[in-house]
């Protein structure tokens, strides 16, 4: 029987941590050596997820939990203001990291991407595990080619820090690197209340609404003449990330450098 990879969990009391938790104690192929989380009080991994027999205590600190464990793969769902530091620490270690949280700039990336290279191991930054909302992007970045007028609503739980979501920006440089050159809109527009239109990525307009009750859903709205076209995935349970999760686990323990984007493992 093929030796299972060692994975450790950062952001291990947040619903998506939890949710990786679960899946990954459930999977024949990886084991969970390691969850952390700066809230941890000691919990053990049996009384947050209910599965019987694990005797994982939750970290508070990364870097006791690294050394302890020894893991090959850090998940990271944790937030904007410490993903970076939470990656570099695992890189520097020699180990693998696979990035859920949003928010990491080009500069942070490029970062990533020379460390992971410099210790022949792999980061892969992935805005979203659904498998429907990488289709998603990727018929969005083709329809671009036939309807260049395009604005992005993205819908998110009321909890989420960073706007727009990490979905919405890769779906735009998606449809950026697709559409025909276009001219400024010959349109004098008056904001009667500031930021009503959105933000403005390559004049592609970006809407975030965070509401409690949602999870995590997207509209790309064409429009064109006589016609619109409007492709919109919706996640109702964070449990259908975890495929796209576990398989981008399995498929970066062979790749060194940066993956931006889980079409990239498909």
């Amino acid at each position: 029987m093929a030796e299972k990879t060692r994975v450790v969990v950062v952001g291990a009391l947040g619903r998506m941590g939890m949710e990786t938790v679960k899946a990954i104690e459930q999977d024949e192929e990886l084991e969970l050596v390691a969850a952390v989380d700066i809230k941890a009080k000691g919990e053990s991994i049996s009384e947050i997820t209910g599965i019987k027999g694990s005797s994982i205590i939750i970290h508070n600190d990364l870097e006791t939990a690294l050394e302890e464990t020894k893991p090959q793969v850090l998940v990271d769902f944790t937030n904007p203001q410490a993903v970076f530091n939470n990656v570099r620490t695992a890189l520097v270690r020699g180990v693998t990291s696979v990035v859920g949280t949003t928010g990491l700039n080009q500069v942070e990336l490029n970062q990533l991407e020379k460390l992971a290279l410099e210790h022949d191991v792999g980061v892969a930054v992935i805005p979203n595990f659904a498998i429907g909302a990488v289709l998603m992007m990727k018929f969005a970045q083709e329809a671009a080619k036939y309807f260049p007028d395009v604005e992005i609503i993205e819908i998110h739980h009321d909890k989420k820090m960073d706007a727009p979501s990490g979905t919405a920006i890769k779906t735009a440089e998606l449809i950026s690197q697709n559409r025909p050159q276009r001219p400024p809109r010959n349109v004098m527009e008056m904001e009667k209340i500031t930021g009503c239109r959105g933000g403005n990525m390559d004049q592609i307009r970006i809407h975030s609404v965070r509401l409690p009750g949602f999870v995590a859903h997207q509209e790309v709205i064409f429009g064109g003449i006589g016609q619109s076209l409007t492709i919109r995935h919706d996640s109702y349970d964070r449990v259908g990330f975890m495929p796209g999760v576990l398989m981008v686990i399995k498929r970066m323990l062979n790749r060194k450098g940066l993956v931006y984007g889980m079409e990239n493992l498909l």
